[in-house]
């Protein structure tokens, strides 16, 4: 190994030393008027490199209330409470869950749209990413706009360091919570963790059982309590995923003898994916509107 060589490398251990007791950069704000909606992202490289940051998102969804069919007490509930977020009313962290593909992160985006223009600004965040929600809140927490964290299909596995990120930014940390965040998340489970028969089968105390059984099992349903509103979603009847779907084929401008045709396919989309959901109701109206010929929509 020549001398330059052996420099380098000792340069190399040097920095890597550097970068173990170095704290980690600032996050850098973004410019806040390219979007009203944004993602929390890990950016990798050497010192001085490594990070996180806030990328704008450059063409957000652009759902609608109107859009969203059959959800009703849902969509009010989720609406009012944002209400009061924009208006600086108090307002809760929510949970959103259950049957997949009835519209759980649809009405949280269309909850941008309809708020975007007094103020609301939406920040997504993977599950991976959820230990880094104190930097993320005290990046905005001086701004004047309102921020939801958006945290879409969450679950957790047992010692999952996210999960206790989560509990400590809902209602765990000796800092107060700032006011102009709130978390709203969707999960297919009610409590977010998985839940077995052991948790039950400990109450019989076997011989190496868990000596206090129901702690176990408050701690399961600690984290999905500290969000104080949840709205559950319920699979769809047949007459409600054919109203979707009439929604949607209008949407793409088909004429009501088309979308009467269209209703046996529809249920033959439907029983093919084994679901009647809002996102199958769309999947199937893309598909039929898109096959129609060319001087038609």
């Amino acid at each position: 190994m020549t001398p330059l060589e052996q420099f380098l490398h000792r340069a190399e251990a040097l920095m890597a030393r550097l970068e173990a007791v170095l704290p980690p950069p600032v996050p850098r704000e973004p410019d806040w008027k390219r979007s009203f909606a944004f993602r929390w992202r890990r950016r990798a490289g050497g010192v001085g490199g490594s990070g996180h940051f806030l990328q704008p998102v450059a063409h957000a969804s652009t759902i609608r209330f109107e859009d969203l069919q059959h959800v009703d007490a849902q969509k009010r509930q989720l609406e009012q409470n944002t209400r009061q977020f924009v208006q600086c009313r108090p307002a809760n962290n929510v949970l959103l869950t259950g049957a997949r593909g009835t519209g759980k992160s649809s009405l949280i985006k269309a909850c941008l749209n309809g708020f975007a223009d007094q103020g609301l600004r939406l920040i997504e965040v993977d599950k991976a990413d959820l230990a880094d929600l104190p930097d993320i809140v005290d990046l905005v927490a001086s701004r004047p706009e309102r921020f939801v964290i958006f945290c879409d299909d969450l679950s957790f596995e047992e010692g999952e360091a996210g999960y206790k990120a989560l509990k400590v930014a809902l209602d765990g940390s000796v800092a107060a919570q700032s006011d102009n965040v709130l978390i709203y998340a969707t999960s297919n489970r009610r409590h977010l963790m998985p839940e077995k028969m052991s948790d039950n089968a400990g109450y019989t105390h076997s011989d190496d059982g868990d000596l206090h059984p129901g702690e176990t099992v408050e701690e399961k349903i600690s984290l999905s309590e500290r969000f104080g509103l949840w709205l559950s979603f319920y699979p769809f009847r047949q007459d409600d995923y054919l109203g979707i779907v009439a929604h949607w084929l209008a949407s793409f401008g088909c004429t009501p003898e088309q979308i009467e045709a269209a209703r046996p396919l529809a249920l033959q989309w439907a029983l093919g994916r084994g679901s009647r959901s809002g996102r199958v109701a769309w999947q199937f109206a893309k598909d039929y509107a898109g096959k129609l010929p060319a001087e038609q929509p």
